[in-house]
């Protein structure tokens, strides 16, 4: 259950509104200093769960024009604290993926990260599943959290969000090709 409220924070789900899934997504965080830097997000597979026609076409208007090229998501990431540098979608394994880079002034706008010295941590629920990190996953009773020694210069997380390949789900690689 918090899974969908960290994604909801995610720049590429913030538009998608429930209708766009992804079977992973992926942080690379560079600090310029304790607090700054800047992101590199990735979401891999993406994909529509329309079940009509016209919803089809929403999820590919949301992702392809909105998303990829609309100003009004560049300026709400920014009143986010979030400045975008650059956003692509791309064909991999002929699966459809994205790729979010913005700066930052304050490490609390990515996903929630605190810094205490000496440590940077992400706090999640149990039913959350992180696939990698390059920091060290504690779990406690009620959660589980990313812990991240100052040292690092670059933080890493990897995150499950969904099972795409089960399921009626729309691919949308083709229709990259027609944007």
């Amino acid at each position: 259950m918090l899974l969908i409220k960290l994604l909801a924070l995610i720049p590429l789900v913030i538009l998608m509104q429930g209708c766009l899934v992804f079977h992973t997504v992926s942080y690379e965080i560079n600090l310029d200093n304790e607090k700054s830097g800047t992101v590199t997000m990735q979401v891999i597979d993406i994909r529509s769960d329309a079940m009509n026609t016209s919803e089809l076409d929403r999820d590919k208007k949301q992702l392809f024009q909105d998303m990829l090229k609309g100003d009004d998501y560049v300026n709400q990431m920014r009143d986010e604290g979030k400045n975008i540098l650059d956003r692509q979608l791309y064909v991999s394994n002929d699966k459809l993926n994205g790729t979010v880079k913005y700066s930052f002034e304050d490490i609390s706008k990515v996903e929630g990260i605190m810094y205490q010295e000496p440590f940077y941590f992400l706090t999640i629920g149990l039913e959350d599943s992180i696939i990698s990190t390059n920091g060290e996953v504690i779990i406690s009773e009620g959660h589980k959290r990313i812990m991240w020694d100052n040292s690092l210069k670059t933080l890493k997380f990897q995150m499950f969000s969904a099972d795409v390949e089960s399921g009626s789900f729309v691919e949308l690689t083709k229709y990259l090709e027609e944007e």
